[in-house]
């Protein structure tokens, strides 16, 4: 299977970018990678502070095995900040539930003063909750500030070409909650 459809098959589309999105950030973008087994799938952006988990996907058939946390680790070695964006919990999806509960047991903070919500293509405003690790105690504010890096570089990286508009302005899409 292609990496795209297994994205494309675990993701809501809301939260998956266009194909050609992804391909261009993995060409054309130095931060951008992707890296998969048979296991798992991950797409990331890496910074020179930190490291964007765009995309996290763990084969149904070794899920609960350790795989996820194996791959968390990985990126926690490289010693820098990890950030995520993550579905809030919803009761009528499990799923959502058990994705919250793997991050914090690998040891992510969901950010509490950061609100993050952004538009799909018909307008309809969908919340991600931002969950980070640090092997160094890091502020919010600075969280917030690689997130809207994260908005710029990444979310919105030819978006014009590809959804006609700029979908993540970090003006707009990210607020800081006291």
């Amino acid at each position: 299977m292609h990496w795209y459809d297994r994205l494309a098959e675990y993701f809501p589309e809301h939260e998956l970018k266009e194909k050609g999105q992804l391909q261009d950030l993995l060409v054309h973008h130095d931060a951008y990678k992707k890296f998969e087994t048979e296991d798992f799938l991950v797409a990331y952006a890496e910074f020179p502070t930190f490291i964007f988990i765009d995309y996290l996907i763990v084969n149904p058939n070794t899920r609960g095995r350790g795989v996820g946390s194996k791959v968390i680790n990985h990126f926690k070695q490289m010693g820098k900040t990890i950030i995520l964006e993550v579905e809030p919990p919803d009761t009528d999806d499990a799923d959502t539930v058990k994705r919250i509960r793997f991050y914090e047991k690998n040891g992510f903070r969901r950010a509490e003063h950061i609100e993050y919500t952004r538009s799909d293509e018909d307008g309809t405003p969908f919340t991600m909750d931002v969950y980070y690790w640090s092997p160094n105690e890091v502020s919010e504010r600075t969280i917030l500030e690689q997130m809207s890096t994260v908005c710029r570089e990444i979310h919105n990286f030819r978006s014009l070409k590809y959804y006609g508009r700029i979908v993540a302005d970090p003006d707009d899409v990210l607020t800081w909650v006291h």
